[in-house]
């Protein structure tokens, strides 16, 4: 169970910096791509929450929510990871 906080403390601090690389370049972002970032802000507005319940102890279903959790931080890692490569 320790490795899976790690996992999604190491995760959670990616996306972090990922983040805030691209709110500086926001200004770069061609229309197109601005409903990607809007998305992927949607989805961070969840994300951040739900970590902070998964580490407050909700283990009855830790697991079930710590997959989800991590999914949800790979769909925003992709989202990133593509608007970073439209930005090259």
């Amino acid at each position: 169970m320790a490795d899976d906080d790690d996992k999604l403390e190491q995760l959670l601090d990616r996306l972090r910096e990922e983040r805030d690389e691209l709110r500086v370049r926001a200004h770069l972002l061609k229309a197109e791509l601005r409903d990607e970032w809007n998305a992927a802000e949607r989805q961070w507005e969840r994300f951040e929450p739900r970590l902070a319940r998964l580490r407050k102890g909700a283990r009855t279903s830790s697991e079930e929510v710590g997959a989800a959790t991590r999914q949800l931080g790979e769909e925003i890692a992709r989202s990133y990871r593509r608007l970073r490569d439209a930005l090259k």
